[in-house]
């Protein structure tokens, strides 16, 4: 892509910072280095799709967001990337369900590109939009390099295996903590979640009569989050519902096995370096803790598939994905 075609694409800076989409946002505008459009206010806003539509009616330019902000007009220059349809899928209230069917999905109908971070959201997308399949492109996503088997490692003193979430339903960590109580593993054995506790996920571990083996470590940048997973027995992620699971290539980068779901795209990033169970039975989720703290054969065979399998994951793969479908999509229109 030529410099000058670049000029006339811009992106949207706002959604820059340490969650997924702004993970997403940073990497990929370190690489490609579009100009940054000149918004202000946050891209959730209620507001924000005016604030679009009116940008694109001053300025003659493609604009690319690395969220799901969407505007009211002017769509037909105007490419939305959708990481996921968790909003639709697991329900989320009225107002959103109403901003993706009244204004996202009508931003995507005239959208002349749309990306994605995996081929189950790609084909959520367009069967959700109604739209051709040619115009979804999934560029996947990347890993920091900050998740290798090199750098500081956590010992808190005791074993432990980690959940990493945030607390929301479709995370599964209820279950978690019940399949973590019932795998009739060492009892010494910890289980490790990020972030803070929440009532609900306390009043389980206090019924399964685990809450003494149950830490919540606060946030963490990625940093402190490598050197947890360099710590762990495995990574314990059977999430009901994930876009891509960032968490699962993370840990496998840094040499601890993987337990997830058979369900969403969690099986397509997996690959067949972890061990896959159905996320709404907690007996399997049980028995799979089981297997993967007491099966030496299985660790290792995972964790060395799990090198491969996260090496695939790059932020420069994932810049040149955009810059080929930008070119493929708009070559004829810029």
């Amino acid at each position: 892509m030529s410099d000058s075609v670049k000029e006339r694409i811009y992106f949207d800076e706002r959604w820059m910072g340490d969650h997924g989409i702004g993970r997403f946002a940073r990497e990929v505008n370190q690489r490609l280095k579009f100009p940054p459009a000149d918004l202000k206010g946050s891209p959730v806003q209620p507001l924000d799709p005016l604030r679009l539509s009116f940008y694109l009616a001053l300025n003659d330019v493609y604009l690319i967001s690395p969220g799901f902000n969407s505007p009211l007009f002017g769509g037909k220059r105007f490419i939305p990337t959708i990481h996921d349809l968790n909003h639709i899928d697991t329900g989320s209230g009225l107002l959103r369900s109403l901003y993706y069917r009244l204004i996202l999905k009508r931003a995507c109908q005239r959208a002349p590109l749309i990306l994605t971070v995996s081929n189950f959201s790609r084909k959520k997308i367009v069967d959700w939009a109604g739209v051709s399949p040619a115009k979804v492109v999934n560029v996947g996503n990347g890993l920091s390099p900050a998740f290798s088997t090199t750098g500081t490692i956590y010992n808190p003193g005791y074993r432990y295996l980690l959940c990493i979430g945030n607390r929301k339903p479709h995370k599964n960590e209820e279950r978690v903590v019940q399949a973590f109580a019932r795998a009739g593993i060492d009892s010494a054995i910890r289980l490790v979640f990020n972030g803070e506790p929440s009532p609900r996920l306390i009043d389980v571990a206090m019924q399964e009569r685990v809450d003494r083996r149950i830490v919540f470590l606060g946030p963490m940048d990625d940093e402190k989050l490598a050197s947890v997973y360099r710590g762990g027995i495995a990574l314990i992620f059977p999430s009901l519902y994930e876009g891509f699971g960032f968490p699962v290539i993370e840990a496998m980068a840094s040499g601890i096995p993987v337990l997830t779901s058979s369900t969403t795209s969690l099986p397509e990033v997996a690959g067949s370096a972890a061990l896959l169970v159905e996320p709404s039975s907690t007996e399997e989720i049980a028995a799979g803790i089981h297997e993967i703290v007491t099966n030496m054969m299985l660790r290792e065979s995972l964790i060395q598939r799990g090198f491969e399998q996260s090496a695939r994951f790059t932020w420069d793969k994932v810049a040149d994905k955009i810059l080929e479908a930008l070119t493929q999509s708009l070559g004829g229109h810029l």
